[in-house]
């Protein structure tokens, strides 16, 4: 293998999608495909997730919505959470998005730029990130309620934790802001979910579940990453492995050099914590994570490997990013460009 392999299961991600959308109950389920579906690839999975029933996607920019309307047609639904950047009218327009407006500067570029056009409004119950807050959400609702906006939306700022105050404190907030309106409405991301029905409403926004990430402990892994041995080499004791000398070995140790570094979305905070797969036996990373390369020690493996897996059944997304002290989303949205891609499943 000349060049690290990223595996993407499309039937992973379409099952996860179908678990969330079980899970919640009688609202229907979306889903989030922003950054190019995490890092995974927008123009495959995707359609996958049209395929297995998803109608209400959701982007982060408009930019993003015209590429995906491209790749999904015309029968669904695409909503934009920055809402209505100056700019933005002719790609909304052109890809008929939706965009979830964010202030009263937006619903005032909107109505003026687009005033036949849809829309949605995110308002802000309290992560002081996006959306209108009550005072101002109270002043523009006699305006943008007239107009029927397809979606009221909010975001919950703790969901993976289940008992945190902040979770029931936004779901007050959220209704106190929307009871009463009639409109189609949103307040839950693959935490909020699996909060239970309180925060279900109308639509949920499944996103990291799909991709095998927590807090969804029951998903399907999706992605395995393989890497390639460029050299195997043996190391006295007292020798050192890297820039920086950060390694000695102790023993007699067999050494591989890896094809991938943090060029490709193995950060340096990797380096001497992380751990690659040869099936079910892990072999430490020891020294420094470079640009290009990386280092791992098969000294008790017992052969010589030609690749070894950062990614898969042995090591998922966020044991990798509990190495690496971050988040699954990271190691997923960073995995780099010079990784052959392979998609298997549905229109794999």
């Amino acid at each position: 293998m000349a060049q690290a392999l990223l595996t993407i299961d499309l039937d992973a991600i379409t099952a996860n999608w179908r678990a969330l959308a079980a899970a919640s109950g009688t609202a229907e389920a979306g889903a989030v495909v922003k950054a190019n579906c995490y890092g995974l690839g927008a123009d495959k999975v995707a359609p996958a997730l049209f395929s297995a029933g998803a109608r209400r996607f959701f982007v982060a920019e408009a930019a993003e919505g015209t590429r995906l309307r491209r790749a999904i047609g015309d029968a669904a639904e695409i909503f934009v959470f920055t809402g209505h950047m100056h700019g933005d009218a002719g790609m909304i327009a052109e890809a008929r998005l939706i965009p979830l407006l964010n202030s009263a500067e937006q619903a005032r570029r909107h109505l003026e730029s687009l005033p036949d056009a849809p829309f949605g409004v995110q308002l802000d119950t309290g992560m002081n990130r996006l959306g209108m807050e009550e005072a101002e959400w109270r002043d523009m609702a006699p305006v943008l309620l007239p107009r029927a906006p397809r979606l009221l939306m909010s975001h919950l700022a703790c969901a993976d934790e289940p008992d945190h105050p902040m979770n029931p404190a936004q779901l007050a907030n959220f209704r106190r802001m929307t009871d009463g309106t009639g409109v189609t409405r949103s307040l839950s991301a693959t935490g909020g979910i699996l909060l239970g029905r309180d925060y279900h409403f109308d639509v949920t926004r499944p996103g990291i579940g799909l991709y095998g990430g927590a807090p969804f402990a029951e998903a399907a892994p999706v992605v395995r990453l393989s890497l390639p041995v460029v050299q195997i080499r043996d190391v006295a004791p007292g020798e050192t492995v890297g820039y920086g000398n950060r390694w000695t070995a102790s023993r007699p140790s067999r050494i591989v050099t890896l094809s991938s570094g943090y060029a490709d979305g193995l950060i340096r905070a990797m380096s001497g914590r992380a751990r690659v797969f040869a099936g079910d036996t892990a072999c430490p990373l020891v020294g420094r994570v470079s640009m290009d390369l990386m280092a791992a020690d098969v000294t008790n493996l017992g052969h010589a490997p030609e690749s070894l897996d950062i990614l898969g059944p042995g090591q998922g997304v966020d044991a990798l990013a509990d190495a690496a002290g971050t988040i699954g989303y990271e190691i997923l949205t960073a995995l780099g460009a010079r990784y052959a891609r392979r998609y298997k499943g549905a229109a794999g």
